[in-house]
């Protein structure tokens, strides 16, 4: 049995039964709740006609139907079909996101509350894991519909082309075998149809796209659809190869592998789009991934040249297939560089005892995020080219001006940002610091107050999410009296006892020490390798402080406050320019030369203008935007840089560094209260099957945050039979 050291907190909030109700019960939809559900149906007809095309594609129907006609209404040739009906829907619905997005953001809180809520209430069945231990992960029913509807497709795509190219086959080369020329054919489109996968490979790892929050989903949760697209379109990508290599060695072609035509498919920029490809899918194996992450880090930035070579291999009209994907994540990356250039301000940073350090940034007023978020940092002076994600453990509407992320020594980055933070002085220290983000869901802040109980269930350094979702409840259940947040239950499993000292992070000093009071909380800590509490005395926190440099910026918006409607400008506007470009060289350069044979002129010199436009477009609109939108917010940082002393709107803990606390105790701030809704458990793990089961309510929210063993164990008992009231959720780090 291990030992127990319980604190008992009375409910003296008035908080443990029922639910309150909301405000404007009974109020009619207003004019943005309106617009926004006849935006995502119109989105949802486009993306549905969108797969219909890729259907009817490889179809008789389309080459001597439709083909025809939109030859005539386009009359710029095969390049400019393939745009209007593949690359145009995407750019479209990406645009149609963004406005809704906005609108939303702008819109009736209450109304899109409660739609979530009876939506989420309806899909519960579809949301619940179906499959738990296996390579896909952890899966539900609506992740599983899709994914055959995929496969679907994608074998009617391949096998509709197939059937189509062998009513029509002849025998090219004297010699030649009818089940070669079959051989050729089906490897041939095998590489059409991995086109299809690539077309959707980008859109998940977009990080700030409109598509994703749109859906529901996380820039973190999409990486794994990334990787089952990944790990399809190389199988494909794979047999294609394969399947040409035998047919070229069947009919004595062997030196077809070192052909680059002129005018037809370049099979040397095929060979090296395959090998780019198996060089990124061989070192993202769990196994190797896990164990050497830099090596996974850094050949997958073979993607640019994976690109360039598969473009160069189809030419620019068969590129078209996966344009939209690439286009998408090209803005984005866009984006995400230039935010990357610049340094934000440092303000400072907790050392906690167990190895973990809390940075924390200025941040402008009007950067909102939502709990869960994610942050990439940067930290030149550890390394110059590495990336990490943490996620924001701050409150944006607790703490306005602040952003926060812990940081917890596990492997040689942290480590070492650790020792570099702990070896500068208490004040006037300096860290040069660069940020990606944050990253969220548009729904993600609303989720948690439609539960009558929220359950989070954390291992290790997982419990830093749930340090934001308790925040925001603590700002929510104190910004109006109307609002109920629900019973809380914290599971958090550490290791050593000296990781306890993350829950003091749960209250932030800026909300007063008695901010916790107003939650229903209930924390059960458990410490899995000592037996009993050790007879050490607690060693203390220390806090760096920072000194601003005239270069530094607090962290903000990467286009300004109305970011979504700007993103879809930009989206909107470097696609204009780009069609304007491309529609300039087809008509007054290549045309005279080629006319619509696409026999003439060199492919791979059209390629790379086409890939060039492309890169100038975007470049230009997202730089243009950016700077556009750095004027309007240097008034601003400059309020932040001087800040030189002590002001009206400083935390507790900045008031208590004015005044020459540098080195104190720092639990002793804000985690007191934190006593009496603790229970710390030593020697064994948590029962989750007995907790997670004796929780009452009709509607109760399970969300877990750690090692993947820990997730798949609460996946299961959320979709046991008994379980039918908990609604799980999985917060995920597989980036």
């Amino acid at each position: 049995m291990g030992t127990v050291i319980e604190f008992q907190m009375e409910d003296t909030t008035g908080k443990g039964k029922g639910k309150g109700k909301g405000k404007g019960k009974g109020r009619k939809p207003a004019p943005s709740a309106a617009a926004g559900s006849a935006m995502l149906l119109l989105a949802g007809v486009v993306f549905v006609g969108w797969l219909v095309v890729w259907a009817v594609f490889p179809t008789r129907t389309y080459s001597s139907t439709w083909a025809p006609k939109l030859a005539t209404l386009t009359g710029f040739g095969k390049q400019a079909i393939r745009m209007l009906l593949f690359v145009f829907p995407v750019v479209f619905v990406y645009v149609v996101a963004c406005v809704y997005l906005h609108l939303q953001k702008d819109g009736d809180h209450d109304t899109r509350s409660r739609t979530r809520w009876v939506f989420r209430t309806r899909m519960a069945a579809w949301r619940r894991p179906v499959l738990v231990r296996g390579p896909l992960g952890i899966v539900t029913p609506m992740e599983l519909a899709f994914l055959l509807m995929l496969l679907v497709l994608l074998v009617w795509f391949y096998c509709a082309y197939v059937t189509t190219e062998f009513a029509k086959i002849r025998i090219k080369l004297p010699g030649e075998k009818l089940w070669q020329a079959r051989l050729e054919k089906a490897a041939r489109r095998l590489g059409t149809a991995g086109s299809l996968c690539v077309a959707f490979l980008f859109l998940p790892v977009a990080r700030g796209s409109a598509l994703l929050p749109l859906v529901g989903l996380t820039s973190e949760a999409s990486v794994k659809y990334h990787v089952w697209l990944g790990n399809l379109a190389m199988v494909i990508f794979t047999a294609h190869g394969l399947c040409y290599i035998s047919f070229w060695a069947s009919t004595d072609q062997i030196d077809q592998m070192l052909k680059w035509a002129r005018t037809r498919m370049a099979n040397v920029a095929g060979e090296l789009t395959l090998l780019c490809g198996l060089a990124m899918w061989a070192t993202a194996l769990p196994r190797v991934r896990r164990r050497m992450f830099e090596l996974f880090y850094y050949a997958h930035h073979l993607y640019i040249a994976f690109i360039l070579f598969c473009a160069l291999h189809v030419g620019v009209t068969v590129f078209c297939f996966v344009l939209p994907g690439v286009f998408v994540f090209a803005v984005d990356r866009g984006l995400r560089f230039l935010q990357s250039r610049a340094r934000v301000r440092l303000v400072s940073a907790r050392l906690l005892p167990s190895q973990a350090v809390e940075l924390n940034f200025a941040k402008s007023p009007c950067l909102g995020y939502n709990p869960t978020s994610t942050l990439f940092v940067n930290v030149p002076s550890v390394s110059r080219l590495q990336w990490h994600p943490f996620t924001v453990t701050s409150s944006s509407s607790l703490e306005p001006d602040t952003l926060s992320v812990v940081v917890t020594s596990r492997g040689a980055w942290t480590r070492k940002l650790y020792e570099t933070v702990s070896s500068l002085p208490p004040s006037g220290g300096h860290l040069g610091v660069s940020v990606e983000g944050p990253y969220c869901a548009a729904a993600a802040s609303t989720r948690f107050l439609g539960y009558d109980s929220l359950v989070m269930v954390s291992g290790g350094s997982g419990i830093t999410p749930f340090i934001s979702v308790i925040r925001e409840l603590v700002h929510q259940s104190g910004a109006a009296e109307t609002v109920q947040a629900p019973r809380l239950l914290l599971v958090c499993v550490f290791k050593t006892s000296a990781e306890l000292d993350m829950l003091d992070l749960l209250v932030p000093v800026s909300g007063g020490l008695s901010a916790i009071s107003r939650l229903d909380l209930r924390i059960e800590a458990f410490v899995t390798r000592e037996g009993e509490p050790s007879a050490a005395r607690k060693q203390a926190g220390r806090e760096v402080w920072f000194k601003p440099w005239p270069s530094e910026a607090p962290v903000a918006p990467v286009l300004g406050s109305s970011g979504w409607l700007c993103l879809g400008a930009v989206v909107a506007s470097s696609f204009a320019v780009f069609l304007v470009l491309v529609a300039a060289l087809q008509r007054f350069y290549i045309y005279p030369v080629d006319g619509d044979t696409n026999h003439v002129y060199p492919w791979a010199a059209r390629t790379m203008l086409n890939l060039l436009f492309l890169g100038a477009s975007v470049a230009g609109v997202t730089g243009a935007a950016f700077l556009w939108n750095k004027r309007g917010s240097n008034d601003e940082e400059m309020k932040v840089k001087s800040v030189d002393g002590p002001t009206p709107g400083m935390s507790p803990v900045a008031l208590l560094h004015w005044a020459g606390g540098v080195e104190r105790e720092l639990e002793s701030l804000p985690a007191q209260p934190l006593l009496q809704a603790t229970n710390v458990h030593f020697g064994h793990r948590p029962d989750l099957k007995r907790m997670l089961l004796g929780i009452e309510g009709e509607n109760v929210g399970v969300m877990a945050s750690g090692p993947q063993g820990m997730l798949e164990d609460v996946s299961t008992i959320c979709s046991s039979g008994p379980a039918s009231n908990l609604h799980f959720q999985s917060i995920s780090f597989t980036w």
